[in-house]
This record gives structure tokens, sequence and C-alpha cells, in this order.
């Protein structure tokens, strides 16, 4: 968390209107995205994270199933013109199985993610989600793109809790220059029809994208406030060496805290994530992160043969399968810092 400064600060009004909660414009939240001391904001947002979550951090499993993808997302490992990339798919039988030990290991939560790989149609998706929830009771979060509303319908009547579908940028002409595969009004309908069909739903949008302002990240705030969105998910943009964004500078960590930060306080009851991204960046960051107003983190059980292969970004993750003992290791982590692992 950023240390106090000396002085008058000129931004006192923004925070204190900040603090009197309700709307606030996006030249606000621009404004105070800005702000050369930051420090007010992030206690707020450590008071309205206590006062909601009280200081209880939420533990989600992560599976990644597959990385084939038929999108062209620029900035993304994953894209099928990536030809340098390996791919791999998890059988039915081993994504159950996967799930099960998540599960006996203490996981309460299980979000299944792959690229947007046709292969697994609406009916095996399915009978993914019954297979799992006719043996464990564990919710679970899809987070496999841009489908139709039948398809989101009917996993939602098999099982299916949450859906994660991150919108990456509220700004149309960003998101067509990252996106020749499609387009941001399909996207957000996409996150209506689930908002619609009873899901509890995630968004979320990247820091550091090329031709992104502080307006730019303000506007993505308020699209997630205006979606009525249960969980975000906001982290620094990492140039992936295999991409057309490979020379693009990472986003930053500083600014990525202030979006988390905001967003509590707009939005109190929202679910956040400190991302993967962000430890990737700074491990301490990872940390700091519940500081300032994130109260989740997912833990990859991807077993380690594929982990390494599931690249949007770079990283240097572990690939041990141990997930228990990986469990154990992050419950120990939280409460170092002084929280709850649940």
């Amino acid at each position: 968390m950023q240390r106090p400064v000396t002085g008058n600060n000129p931004m006192n009004e923004l925070t204190k209107e900040l603090s009197m909660g309700g709307n606030l414009s996006k030249d606000t939240l621009s404004k105070l995205l800005g702000m050369d001391d930051f420090f007010p904001v992030y206690q707020l947002a450590d008071r309205y994270n206590e006062r909601q979550n009280h200081g209880v951090v939420r533990i989600r499993a992560i599976l990644e199933f597959s990385n084939y993808c038929r999108r062209q997302c620029r900035y993304c490992g994953l894209n099928r013109t990536n030809l340098k990339l390996q791919r791999y798919r998890m059988d039915e039988k081993e994504i159950i199985n996967t799930v099960l030990i998540a599960y006996r290991a203490g996981y309460q939560t299980i979000v299944l993610q792959s690229g947007e790989d046709p292969a697994y149609d609406k009916e095996m998706v399915g009978r993914i989600i019954r297979g799992i929830k006719d043996q464990c009771p564990i919710a679970i979060t899809l987070s496999l793109g841009e489908r139709s509303r039948e398809e989101y319908a009917y996993w939602k009547e098999c099982g299916a809790d949450r859906y994660l579908l991150k919108h990456e940028t509220s700004d149309p002409d960003i998101y067509r220059s990252l996106h020749p595969c499609g387009t941001l009004e399909n996207r957000l309908q996409c996150l209506q029809w689930l908002k619609e069909l009873g899901y509890e739903t995630g968004s979320g949008f990247m820091i550091g994208l090329p031709g992104q302002t502080n307006d730019t990240i303000a506007n993505d705030i308020l699209t997630l406030q205006r979606l009525g969105c249960d969980m975000a998910g906001i982290g620094p943009f990492i140039a992936h060496p295999d991409t057309p964004l490979k020379d693009h500078p990472d986003g930053s960590t500083e600014l990525t805290k202030r979006a988390v930060a905001l967003s509590r306080i707009l939005m109190p009851q929202l679910n956040l994530p400190a991302t993967t991204a962000l430890g990737v960046l700074d491990d301490g960051e990872k940390d700091d992160i519940f500081s300032c107003g994130a109260n989740v983190i997912m833990r990859k059980v991807t077993p380690g043969i594929y982990r390494r292969l599931y690249e949007i970004y770079p990283s240097n993750l572990s690939l041990d399968d141990d997930i228990y003992k990986g469990r154990r290791d992050l419950e120990d982590s939280i409460r170092r810092l002084g929280k709850q692992p649940l």
C-alpha cells in the first residue's frame, strides 16, 4: 500500500466525495486514479473490505482444461495464430477427477476455464457439470468465453453457479484493435444474458492496454457497476513474446491496485481476486492487494503436464501436482497476512 505524503492534498474533496458512497462520475473516478497521494483511498477500501468480508480471503481452485482457442486476441498467448504453442485437451473423466481431488483438499469453488474451444460443446460441458455435482457440492464457475444464450441456459440447468467473462476494456476502439475476432457489443450482450439467467456473473479488465487512459479505466469500473457484476478480475497487462503485443510495456501494478480499491468502495459486495498477473510482475504486490480491497485468490489445480502450456502471458508458476500441499501452503500464506482463509 502506498505510504502517505506530507502537506496539503488538493484531492481532499474527491476523497470526501468517495467516502460518501453512491454513484460517482467518470471524471471523478479518473481524477482519483491520478491522485499523488492515494493512501486515504486504500485505507477506505480496506475498511469497506473488512466490513464486508471480516478479514476472510476466499480461495478458489482453477482448472484450465484446454488451451485450444478459436479467437485471435492480440494480447493472449492462447490465440489461434500462435503456432508455437503445444495444444492440449483434458477429457471428461480427467476433468471430473481433478475437481473431486480439489474438493477433498478443501476447495469450495472450482473455476473451469479454457480457451474458446468448440470441441467442448453444450452437451459435453453439461455432462462435466452434472458429473461433478453428482459427486460433490462444490460451486462451479465456468470461464469458457462467448457462447450462445442457449448454451448458457443449459449449463445453468445442469448446475453451473457462476460465469466469468471479462470485458477487458470498455472502449470500443481499443476493443476492436485488440479483438479482430469479436465485438464489445457482443461481449456485453453475453454478460447481460448471464445476469438474466441467474448466474453469479464476473467480468473484469486489464490495466496497461495500448491507448488506455485513466478515463478508460474509470469507465471500466463504471461498466462493472452498470452490469451489476458479482465478481471482477482486474489485473495488469503482461506482454507475451508470441503475440502482436510482444513489445508493449507491462501494465502498472500501482494503477491496478487503485482500480481494485475504487471498485471495492463503489461496489462493496463485489468479489475481487488478487490476480495471478499481479503476482507475476511483483509477488509482494499480490499480498499487498489484500490491504487494498481484494478478498479472493485463485490457486491452479491444473495438472503440471498441462499447466506450463496454459500461458496467456509468461509466468514462472510451480508445476507441483500436490493439490493438498498447494492448498495448505496458500492457507498458511493468508494467515501470515493476518487474514482468515476460507
